[in-house]
């Protein structure tokens, strides 16, 4: 009998990807004339998906948050119907911009019939989210999944073991949660190969580009969640953040999303690259349709107490007195940063900023510019740590299967791991993180001496990156995104507007201000960043969610209003 050979990690990933595209109904297959058309489109995202559709799974899949879990809580439509016509769009999604690593449609059907059957039986839901489709970075684990993170080793095992007992057979603590409360995972989402890379490809399915300009990036590291629910595969969805891999995927792909601060959603049994580093540790952070799909969303988890399941989540109930302000309070203050005076942004960022900023003073709040701590010192100390066991667990991981780095990381982390930080120069890093800290506190704290109403700014508007969603390959800068997990802080996106080719022209008399802003500024190309969403980051403090959350109302209120009278279009 002839000996069986192990697979090479290509025929390892073809074959999940095989296994892959077997998951999805054979009646929900795209016409091969339908995806070579997507190929030569500019945008996925709008009219083309739409059209797609039938009449039933676009009406139900238009639906916002609270209103398809009315609708389901009170029978008009039935938890199977949801997730039959969400599970349908993600399957276009995908075939059309290739950002899932496994679909869970099966397992989901069968927890639709579960709750289903519940209401009927009970006359009441499991809990707030009873019936709403989720989707989740492939980082936690899910009964009946597999979690690859996008490393070809770490298919057919558990977390890179093989023969654990655990494959496939667990939850991480935040999809028990979801469960808890009545959410149906449906799929999981891509990511860069390492976790380590702000734009979306892997050697297991390739690159996801952006729904809304396919040219551009999704971003990342949260890529496949961001590009999903611009084509809204799901209403809401859950990645994970060390350094903007939530926030610049939701900005690059115009959609919502809020990073809070560590220890306030459970990270528990979940897999994570370099998993030792907790000193900026890895926060979870949601993606959706608006601000209140993101508190309902919040409020929900936190309801369950998660303290008592993951000793690092903190002691904080959800609090509802930080939301008693109405959406039209008028004389807050807010800090305005145009540009950190290092990279300033593309001209499609510096609109959307300056929207912002004149909707909010026509409201009548206030606008005092943000001239904090340096974030290159940030950016700095952000990197020291990041990079601190130089690159080990990456190339342990790419060794289980012998698969290379992608292309892209090959400048970043060569042919091999580096020299691991020496544990005296850690304790130093961790002094310099911990005056850094105190330092930007004691600035904003400053910032009552210039307010109207004689307390500090509430939040920070900001670029999250110099530009909308970026040229492949193009990314140089990366300090707007790292702040708020240098600092522990809350942040909030909120879409904008788009890139215009008419509006936002290239300077040809655009003067520098160093070799890192040069470079920046001619990779701005008015023609390939037309129609690309372009946001906003708003920036809170540690532990501020759910007054953040308030004051986004705020911002967006503001906003709408703004775009009212000057006859703007809507994002």
């Amino acid at each position: 009998m002839e000996k069986s050979r192990n697979l090479c990690w290509q025929e390892v990933a073809e074959k999940k990807r095989h296994d892959l595209a077997a998951k999805i109904p054979n009646d929900w297959k795209l016409p091969d004339s339908v995806l070579a058309e997507a190929r030569h489109r500019s945008q996925l995202s709008g009219e083309f998906f739409d059209r797609l559709l039938d009449a039933d799974t676009l009406k139900i899949t238009e639906l916002r948050v609270e209103a398809l879990l009315d609708a389901v809580h009170n029978g008009s439509v039935t938890a199977v119907d949801v997730t039959r016509a969400f599970c349908k769009r993600t399957a276009f999604a995908h075939q059309l911009n290739n950002n899932l690593l496994d679909i869970m449609f099966d397992t989901a059907h069968a927890r639709a019939v579960e709750l289903d059957e519940y209401l009927e039986a009970h006359n009441k839901t499991v809990g707030p989210l009873h019936g709403l489709p989720v989707s989740l970075k492939d980082q936690f684990h899910v009964k009946g999944a597999e979690t690859t993170m996008a490393y070809v080793g770490w298919i057919g095992t558990f977390e890179g073991q093989k023969a654990t007992g655990k494959e496939g057979n667990i939850n991480s603590e935040l999809v028990g949660e979801l469960y808890e409360l009545g959410a149906i995972p449906i799929a999981k989402t891509s990511m860069p190969q390492t976790l380590w890379y702000a734009e979306t490809n892997n050697n297991i399915i390739g690159p996801t580009m952006n729904p809304a300009a396919q040219r551009l990036s999704c971003g990342g590291s949260s890529g496949g969640q961001g590009a999903l629910l611009a084509l809204r595969g799901t209403p809401v969805g859950f990645g994970t953040d060390v350094g903007g891999s939530v926030s610049v995927p939701a900005a690059f792909n115009g959609v919502y999303s809020i990073k809070p601060s560590h220890g306030r959603i459970s990270f528990r049994n979940a897999a994570s690259s370099s998993p030792g580093q907790v000193i900026i540790p890895t926060v979870v952070g949601v993606m959706g349709e608006s601000i209140s799909s993101l508190r309902l969303t919040l409020r929900s988890l936190i309801s369950l107490k998660p303290w008592t399941r993951d000793a690092d989540v903190v002691n904080l109930p959800y609090r509802e007195e930080e939301l008693s302000a109405a959406a039209t309070e008028v004389n807050l203050a807010f800090g305005l940063m145009k540009d950190d005076g290092i990279v300033r942004p593309h001209p499609p960022i510096a609109r959307a900023i300056a929207m912002v900023s004149e909707a909010l003073s026509e409201a009548g709040h206030q606008m005092i510019v943000w001239e904090p701590p340096s974030h290159k010192e940030s950016g700095s100390i952000h990197a020291a740590f990041t990079n601190a066991d130089g690159a080990a667990d990456v190339f342990e991981n790419l060794l289980l299967s012998g698969e290379p780095l992608i292309p892209e990381l090959v400048p970043e982390f060569g042919d091999g791991p580096g020299t691991p930080m020496p544990l005296l120069e850690f304790y130093n890093q961790t002094l310099r993180l911990k005056r850094y800290r105190n330092e930007y506190e004691d600035y904003w704290e400053s910032t009552a001496k210039a307010t109207r109403s004689g307390g500090p700014v509430e939040a920070v508007i900001l670029p999250i990156a110099p530009h909308a969603a970026v040229i492949p390959g193009t990314w140089i800068y990366y300090n707007y995104g790292t702040i708020a997990n240098t600092m522990d802080y809350t942040t909030i996106i909120i879409p904008v507007t788009r890139a215009d080719k008419t509006v936002d022209k290239f300077d040809d008399k655009y003067e520098p201000l160093n070799d890192v802003d040069e470079r920046n500024w001619k990779a701005y190309d008015a023609e390939l960043y037309d129609g690309a969403p372009a946001s906003i980051q708003l920036l809170g403090r540690r532990l501020e969610e759910e007054k953040l959350l308030r004051v986004a109302d705020v911002v967006v209120h503001a906003l709408t209003q703004y775009k009212e009278k000057n006859q703007l279009a809507t994002v």
